[in-house]
């Protein structure tokens, strides 16, 4: 697949549960849009992916992409601990640099 190594970095940080990992991809001002919320900068987006582990235990497999410019979408199989797991999650990186400057999960 055609992923930008940062992108590739976010999927296998989820996938190893490494916050550590998942905060270097994003830049420090970078924002999340995730179930109808906003999370800006690298602390608040940590928090953000932890909590979501904690509370789903899910792990997103990426099957498909496609790139636009400096936007990479990503249609991911996500299992978990949540009603009708395994779904079909698309996630939206801009990168700029080589970080992610922002991403949505629909």
């Amino acid at each position: 697949m055609d992923m930008p190594e940062s992108v590739k970095a976010y999927f296998d940080a989820d996938k190893g549960k490494d916050p550590d990992l998942l905060a270097k991809v994003f830049s420090p001002e970078a924002v999340v849009h995730d179930e109808g919320k906003r999370h800006q900068g690298s602390s608040a987006i940590r928090k953000w992916w932890l909590v979501a582990k904690a509370k789903y235990d899910h792990v997103a497999e990426p099957f498909e992409t496609e790139r636009n410019g400096d936007e990479i979408s990503v249609r991911a199989k996500v299992s978990g601990q949540f009603p009708n797991s395994p779904v079909t999650l698309n996630y939206v990186f801009l990168v700029k640099g080589g970080k992610v400057v922002e991403m949505g999960v629909k």
